[in-house]
C-alpha cells in the first residue's frame, strides 16, 4: 500500500537526505525511525510513562493514544471511523465489565463471607498455603484485583499485619494465576472472551497456574509461618449477608448464560451490542432493591477503566504484521515483559496479531505480571495497602519464588500440551 501523493511529495521536498535515510517514507503504519514504526515507539513510550508516572496513568495513556492516532491519521491511509466501528462493541463491553466488576466485588466483600476464614483455616504453614489456595480459587470467580484485596486484608487480620513481603507477592501471584484459566478471573482473559476465544480454550491455563501455585505457594507459606504464624482468632458470631452473595452468583450466571446463548443462537449479532456488560448491569440494577449498589465507587472505577481502555485502543492501532511470529518463546517473553508493563495492552496486541496458544498466553501474561509489584493491577492495589511493597529491590529479593513458580508453571503447561494455537 502506497502513501497518498501529496504527503509523499511534501515529505521528499522538506526532508534532508540524511533524514530520509533515518525516517523512510511512511507505509500503512506510518513513518519509521531506524526501521521501527513511530507508532511502536510511541506505544513503548506510553507504557514506560505509565510505569514511571503511575500516579498520572490516565493522563499519560490519553496523551500516548492521541499521539498514536495523530501519526496514523497524518502519515498513513488510516480510517479512524472504520476502526472505531470495528472496536466499539469490545471497548464498551470491556468498560462496562470493569466498572461492573468493581461493584460486584464490593457486594462480595460486604457479604462478610471471608470472616469465616479464621474458623476454617488450619494452623501452621498449611494454613498459610490454604489462604493462598482460596485466593487462587476466588480469582476464578471475581476479578484478580478483588481476590488479591480480599486475600491481603484477610492476611492482615490473621497475622496482625505482620505479613511477610514474599507472602504478599504470593497473594498477588495467586490472584493473577488463579484468574488465568477463567474468562471471569482477569481482564486479559475477559478480553480474550470478548474477542471470540472460547472459555474452554483458556481453561488449560489452570494446569500451569496450579503448578506455579505449588511452587511459590509452598515457599511463601514457609516464609510467612516463620515470620508470623497464623493468630488463633475467634471468628465469633459471623452473620453472612446472603442477599449480596445471591447478587454475585446471579451476575456470574447471567454473564456465562448470555455468552452461551449469544454465541450459539445469535452468533451473527454477537458483535452488534455489548451483551455481556448489559447482562451484568441488568443484574446489578435488578438486585439494587435487595442491596444498594455502592455508586460511590463508580467514579474511581471509571477512571481506572478509561486508563485501561486507552491502552487497549492504542494497542489495537499497532502494525502487528511487523511483530515476531507467535511461538512459545514469544509467549514466554511476553510473560517477562508483563512484569514491567501492563499486560492488558500486550494481550490486545497478541489478539490483533492472532495465532497464539490462548491458554499459554493467558497464563504467561497473567502470572508473569506478579514478578514485580507494578506488573499487574492486583500488585498495585496491594502496594496501596502495604506501602513497604513499593520497592523493586525488596520485592524481588523477598519474592524470588514467584519467577521460579512462573517458569515451573509455564513449562509444565507447555510440556503437557505443546504449542496449541
Amino acid at each position: 500500500m502506497t502513501e497518498p501523493a501529496p504527503i509523499e511529495c511534501l515529505g521528499r521536498a522538506a526532508m534532508p537526505e540524511y533524514q530520509s535515510r533515518i525516517m523512510p517514507p511512511a507505509d500503512s503504519s506510518g513513518p519509521s525511525l531506524f526501521g521501527v514504526p513511530i507508532v511502536f515507539l510511541l506505544f513503548g513510550a506510553t507504557l514506560l510513562g505509565v510505569l514511571v508516572l503511575h500516579h498520572r496513568s490516565l493522563e499519560v495513556s490519553l496523551v500516548g493514544l492521541a499521539g498514536i492516532v495523530g501519526v496514523r491519521l497524518l502519515f498513513s491511509e488510516f480510517d479512524l471511523g472504520r476502526h472505531l466501528d470495528h472496536e466499539w462493541v469490545q471497548l464498551t463491553n470491556l468498560f462496562g465489565l470493569l466498572v461492573g466488576y468493581a461493584l460486584l466485588a464490593d457486594h462480595f466483600g460486604r457479604s462478610r463471607f471471608t470472616t469465616l476464614l479464621p474458623r476454617i483455616l488450619p494452623r501452621g504453614a498449611i494454613g498459610c498455603f490454604s489462604l493462598l489456595f482460596l485466593v487462587w480459587l476466588l480469582s476464578g470467580l471475581l476479578d484478580n484485583i478483588a481476590a488479591a484485596m480480599i486475600g491481603a486484608t484477610t492476611a492482615a487480620g490473621l497475622f496482625k499485619r505482620r505479613v511477610h513481603l514474599g507472602y504478599l507477592a504470593a497473594i498477588v501471584a495467586a490472584a493473577n494465576s488463579g484468574g488465568a484459566g477463567s474468562v471471569l478471573g482477569d481482564t486479559t482473559t475477559t478480553m480474550l472472551w470478548l474477542n471470540g476465544v472460547r472459555p474452554l480454550a483458556v481453561l488449560p491455563a489452570y494446569v500451569g497456574a496450579a503448578s506455579a501455585l505449588a511452587v511459590f505457594g509452598a515457599i511463601a507459606s514457609l516464609q510467612q509461618h516463620r515470620h508470623a504464624p497464623i493468630d488463633t482468632l475467634d471468628a465469633g458470631d459471623v452473620s453472612i449477608d446472603a442477599r449480596r452473595l445471591v447478587i454475585v452468583m446471579a451476575a456470574l450466571a447471567a454473564m456465562v448464560g448470555t455468552n452461551i446463548v449469544v454465541n450459539n443462537m445469535y452468533r451473527s449479532r454477537a458483535e452488534s451490542l455489548p451483551f455481556l456488560a448489559i447482562a451484568l448491569w441488568l443484574v446489578l440494577l435488578a438486585g439494587s432493591p435487595l442491596r444498594a449498589v455502592a455508586w460511590r465507587l463508580v467514579p474511581s472505577a471509571c477512571r481506572r477503566s478509561l486508563f485501561l481502555l486507552a491502552l487497549v485502543f492504542s494497542a489495537s492501532l499497532m502494525p502487528v504484521s511487523l511483530l515476531p511470529k507467535p511461538s512459545w518463546r514469544a509467549t514466554l517473553g511476553l510473560g517477562f515483559v508483563s512484569s514491567l508493563f501492563d499486560n492488558i495492552p500486550l494481550t490486545k496486541v497478541a489478539l490483533t496479531q492472532g495465532g497464539y496458544d490462548w491458554a499459554l498466553l493467558a497464563y504467561s501474561v497473567g502470572c508473569g505480571g506478579s514478578m514485580v509489584w507494578f506488573g499487574s493491577s492486583a500488585g498495585v492495589a496491594i502496594a496501596g495497602l502495604f506501602p513497604e511493597a513499593k520497592s523493586i529491590l525488596r520485592w524481588t529479593r523477598a519474592a524470588w519464588h514467584v519467577p521460579l513458580g512462573f517458569l515451573a508453571g509455564f513449562f509444565t503447561l507447555y510440556v503437557l500440551r505443546g504449542w496449541s494455537p
